[in-house]
Order: C-alpha cells, then sequence, then structure tokens
C-alpha cells in the first residue's frame, strides 16, 4: 500500500479547501449580480433568496471529482445542501482543517444556520399549502369533477378521505359549478374540522384545438362481453319524454314520444332497424316517474328519428314511434403518418379530410387554434405536438391564416384529433404573453373565493409579475401563487422566475410534467424533474408533484407497477396531486397510504435510516 507523505496530504487538503473557497467566491459574486432582485423579494424570503443564487454557484461547475475527494475522507459530499448551500460549505471547510491539525470546529454556527433554513421552508410551505394536522408529511391535492358543485357527500368523503386542497380548472365548467364546488368544500371541511384550502388555476396561454364540424346525432348501444365475445352484461338504456332534459344519467338516454312512455310496461319490446341496417330490440325492465328503463343484447346504433314499433306483451299491439333529436356527435379528425392537416387562424369548425370518390384529398384536414396570435412566431421545419404528444407533425407551410402540418408521428391504424385537444410548438419561441384576458376576467372571482390562484404555462418572470400587478388591484384579498411550469423555456429560466415569485408571499411551483415531457422531450423528463425539486429546496419553495399521478387507479381502479414508483418518489415534493377519476376515493387512500410509508425512509434527498425489518436476521 502507497503511503501518502504528510507534505502531500496538506497539499491536498489545501487543494480541497481552494475548491471550497472558490464556491463562496462565485457566491459573493453572484449575489452582487442579483442586488436588484433581491431588493424586490418580500422580507420572508430574503434568506431563501439569497440561498438560491448560493445554490446556483454551486452548480455553475462540475463538483463530482470533489465530492469523491470529500467521501473518501468520510466527509460530506455537499449532495445534500440544498437548504443551506453555505453554511455546508463553511462547515465541510472547518471540519477538514480541524481534521487535520487545524482549529477545532465549532458546528453551532452551522447547525443554527440548517435550523433556521428548515424552519423556513417548513414555514413557507405552511403558509400557502395549510397546516398539516394528520400526520403526514406531503399534502394531497385533488381536481374536483363538476359533480363536486351538487354532490356534497362526494365532497365529504374527498375530505375524509385525504384532500387537503382542492383545485378548480377555470378552463372547464362556469362560474356557477365553481362557486357549488367552493360552497361544498368550505362547509364539509368545516363539519369535519379540517382545513382545506382552494386552488384555482388559471387557463394561461394554453394553445388547444377549436371546436370540430358536429356529426349526426347518434347514441351507439354496447353490450359488455367477455373476451369470447359473448354478452355478459346487457345494456341498460333510459327513455325519457322528448320535453324532459337529460339529468346526466350514467346510464345512456335516448328521448321518445310522452305516448310511448305512456303506453309500455315491463316486458314490452320496442323493435327498429339501427342506422346499419340491422334488425334490433329492446326490452323493457321498468317504468318509473322519469320513463323507462330499457336493455339490450346487441350492438345498435340509433339516430335522431330513427323509426321503432312498441310491441304490447299483453295486447300484441304495435304502435309505431320515433326517437327524438339526439345531440351531435363529434366528428374526430383521424390522422395517419404522412397526412397533412391544416391549423387556421379563423374559428372555423374544423373537419376531417374530404376524399374524391378517387381516393385524391380534394381537401385536408383542418382544425382552428384557440390561441391564433401563435401564427407570426412560427416557422417553416417546426415541430408540433398534438393531444399530449399523442401525434407529431412538422410545419411545412406558414401563411398568414393558416399552417400545413405534415403528420410525422401516428398510430397505423390511424390517431383520433378532437377539438380542445392540446397544441404544443417544442422548439418555437412563441413570446405569448402569460395572463391572458379571459384569466384577468376570472381572476376577479378567484380572489373573492379561493386560497390561492395557480398561473397556468409561466415562461418567463414577466408573466407571474403581470399576475401579481393584476393582483394589486385587489388589495383588501391575499392570495397565495402557484407558478406552474411546463414549457422548455419556462423550465430554463426558472431561477429567474423563482426569483420573480418571491415578489409575493406564499408562492409555490408546481411540476406540471405534461406540457413539460412534450415541450422538453419525454427522455428528458425525469432529469428536469430532478433539477427543479433541487432549485426549488434552494429556493424554499414548496412544490407540486402533478400529472398522472396513480392516474391507472383513479380512472380504471387499477394502477400500473410504475405509477406506484412514481406515486413513492413524489414523497420528495410538498403536494402531490391527483386527476379527477370515477375511482378518485381509491386513489386517495392509495397515494396516503404510499406517502405514510414513504416519509419513514425519505425526507426530499435524505434517506431516512429507520430500523428494516428484514435486517433481523
Amino acid at each position: 500500500m502507497l503511503e501518502v507523505s504528510p507534505k502531500s496530504r496538506t497539499d491536498r487538503i489545501d487543494e480541497i479547501c481552494g475548491q471550497l473557497e472558490s464556491i463562496c467566491v462565485r457566491a459573493e459574486q453572484l449575489e452582487s449580480r442579483f442586488a436588484s432582485e433581491f431588493a424586490c423579494v418580500r422580507p420572508e424570503f430574503a434568506d431563501s433568496a439569497r440561498n438560491l443564487i448560493h445554490y446556483l454557484a454551486l452548480r455553475q461547475v462540475d463538483l463530482r471529482d470533489l465530492q469523491g475527494q470529500l467521501t473518501d475522507l468520510g466527509l460530506s459530499s455537499l449532495g445534500r445542501a440544498e437548504q443551506h448551500v453555505l453554511a455546508s460549505v463553511r462547515t465541510v471547510q472547518k471540519a477538514l482543517r480541524s481534521s487535520y491539525g487545524g482549529d477545532p470546529v465549532d458546528l453551532d454556527a452551522g447547525r443554527r444556520i440548517f435550523e433556521h433554513n428548515k424552519n423556513l421552508a417548513e414555514l413557507h410551505t405552511r403558509d400557502l399549502l395549510g397546516a398539516n394536522s394528520d400526520g403526514r408529511g406531503v399534502d394531497i391535492m385533488v381536481t374536483l369533477p363538476v359533480e363536486a358543485a351538487k354532490n356534497y357527500q362526494l365532497v365529504c368523503d374527498l375530505i375524509a378521505t385525504g384532500m387537503d386542497m382542492a383545485r378548480i380548472n377555470c378552463a372547464h365548467d362556469s362560474s356557477n359549478d365553481w362557486l357549488g364546488m367552493i360552497e361544498n368544500v368550505r362547509r364539509a371541511a368545516k363539519d369535519a374540522a379540517r382545513d382545506c384550502k382552494i386552488l384555482m388555476d388559471l387557463a394561461g396561454p394554453k394553445l388547444r384545438t377549436g371546436d370540430l364540424m358536429a356529426g349526426p346525432g347518434v347514441l351507439r348501444v354496447r353490450p359488455q362481453r367477455d373476451v369470447l365475445g359473448r354478452v355478459v352484461s346487457a345494456k341498460r338504456i333510459r327513455l325519457i319524454a322528448e320535453d324532459m332534459l337529460s339529468q346526466g344519467k350514467k346510464v345512456a338516454v335516448l328521448p321518445v314520444p310522452q305516448s310511448c312512455i305512456d303506453y309500455a310496461e315491463p316486458g314490452d319490446e320496442l323493435r327498429f332497424r339501427d342506422t346499419r341496417g340491422r334488425k334490433r330490440k329492446f326490452n323493457v325492465l321498468k317504468k318509473d316517474e322519469n320513463g323507462l328503463i330499457v336493455e339490450s343484447h346487441k350492438r345498435a346504433y340509433v339516430a335522431t328519428g330513427t323509426k321503432f314499433r312498441l310491441i304490447r306483451k299483453e295486447t300484441g299491439e304495435k304502435i309505431k314511434f320515433r326517437i327524438g333529436k339526439l345531440p351531435p356527435v363529434e366528428q374526430p379528425i383521424i390522422l395517419r403518418s404522412g397526412d397533412t392537416l391544416i391549423i387556421e387562424k379563423d374559428n372555423e369548425p374544423g373537419e376531417p379530410a374530404r376524399i374524391g370518390k378517387d381516393g385524391s384529398v380534394l381537401r385536408p384536414a383542418h382544425v382552428s387554434c384557440s390561441v391564433p396570435e401563435v401564427f407570426q412566431h412560427i416557422c417553416i421545419a417546426d415541430s408540433v405536438s398534438l393531444n399530449d404528444g399523442k401525434i407529431e407533425g412538422t410545419v411545412r407551410a406558414v401563411s398568414d391564416k393558416e399552417l400545413a402540418i405534415q403528420i410525422t408521428r401516428a398510430k397505423a391504424s390511424g390517431s383520433r384529433l378532437r377539438s380542445n385537444r392540446s397544441i404544443n410548438f417544442p422548439n418555437s419561441d412563441l413570446q405569448l404573453n402569460g395572463l391572458t384576458e379571459s384569466d384577468k376576467q376570472n381572476l376577479e372571482f378567484v380572489v373573492r373565493h379561493a386560497d390561492v390562484v395557480g398561473l397556468s404555462f409561466v415562461s418567463q418572470p414577466a408573466d407571474i409579475i403581470a399576475l401579481q400587478d393584476e393582483l394589486l388591484k385587489y388589495p383588501n384579498f391575499d392570495l397565495g401563487i402557484i407558478c406552474k411550469i411546463e414549457t422548455e423555456q419556462g423550465f430554463n429560466d426558472l431561477p429567474k422566475i423563482l426569483l420573480a415569485a418571491m415578489r409575493h408571499y406564499p408562492t409555490g411551483i408546481m411540476i406540471a410534467r405534461g406540457d413539460l415531457a412534450v415541450e422538453c422531450g419525454w427522455e428528458r423528463l425525469a432529469e428536469i424533474q430532478e433539477e427543479m425539486l433541487w432549485l426549488c429546496e434552494a429556493a424554499h419553495l414548496p412544490v407540486i408533484w402533478a400529472t398522472q399521478v396513480l392516474e391507472g387507479k383513479s380512472k380504471k381502479g387499477r394502477p400500473s407497477r410504475a405509477e406506484i414508483t412514481d406515486a413513492a418518489m413524489s414523497q420528495r415534493a410538498d403536494c402531490v396531486m391527483l386527476n379527477k377519476g370515477p375511482h378518485i376515493l381509491a386513489a386517495i387512500k392509495m397515494l396516503d397510504n404510499i406517502l405514510r410509508r414513504m416519509q419513514n425512509h425519505q425526507y426530499k434527498k435524505t434517506a431516512r435510516l429507520r430500523k428494516l425489518s428484514i435486517s433481523d436476521i
């Protein structure tokens, strides 16, 4: 074994201490450079803003070799220094010199800074998300379905199961729906003696497809079948009088003349030919004050005006009727690789391609864009992503009125594009304002009813500053702000966005992984997510981990194995968001269980070494 001489050991220590000192020097230089930004942050964030800058100084060079040397010496590798950067660096310096003949190290000063900064992070989180009283260290946010506006018991169940914050998406539903949701959340939280904050998300400059051409009014009746194609459950349909409004029942609804309901009785049959000309029948099961319940054992397509005969069981009488007016069914655009899609500036309803008798394309498929202002920033060869990345294309032509897109990736059988689906231009500089006129109108409602306002698609400091300035118009209301980062530009400008966000208290960040993955590339998402967590921890700002958490559990009742791992990793954030779904209560229970288990093993990036039961051998 090669022995190291005292001189070489001293040189090694001096070299390491020099590298540590250079970090401190860079931190001081960055502080001077950002002095004007520091002057604008709220006093509550003063220490946090400086620590963020110190962390940027720490990460400006490759420290892997230095980390290896510190680890070899049994010292901190600075791998968990986010919350207290300079205190960590100085403490390692002192410990290093003390270990090799220097003055004894006094750790009290560093410990006080560590505790102070950790307390700051916890205070900022509590002031934004609310006090946590049930022993779970990470909050659960749930996007409310519109049913929560009228179904008080559903809201009670959400809170009782573990919802700590209710999210209302202002891009959907109406102000009356929002008010119903809010009143139910406030009442249910009070009855449960629990704190449940309300977040209302402003839509921001979200690019979406416009309306599509309405097709005929058709209802598809499809019984449930097993893997062998045998019917295991008949499809039930409710028949209501034509002049009644459907109340959103879970069963399918068909309007018929009132006389049909008056004449029909359980055991009767309704016989007809569906839109394909196939003979079909419905069996009448039940009659009540709302109409009839019938069932079908075969697949059928029923349209507005479909003729049918009521066959009365007791008398054998046959009475002719017609199906009343059904709501039109949207005609999706089917796109395949190589197809052309026209994105139009004018708000004309979109429609599939028109095909001639010889198979030639008379007019390509076309759809409008919700934010046509982006057209002036799009160039030929720019990439396009549609429907959350399910369809991809390239801009082949640009004009004042339209963009011609060549589809480069879609399902071989064809991918469906519907209205209100996302449009992303990942490598284009769109230069959109972060706060739209619609957002400003909705903000007047939000400030009066919500606890926190979220701004979508924050891409630059000016976006969040615009929201802060708009809030100054409502001095009597005090809201927290959540900046949703979901664009590549927003990620690249994150340090400056965090400093701008600190002009308002309290504030936090949402990692909106849906559009972020599309914008930055699926392969980069995990890396980007980590970097955002590090920066926000350095800024002592709470983080919300969002998009597709336990999506399979919430929507289908069964999660994938990868979703379980993702939910476990989300414990490093301060709040986790679940999207609505028919199995949302089960998803909350599962997430609550996972988070409680993981908090015994992990705090942020730090592993907690509790006793492992499997260590007893």
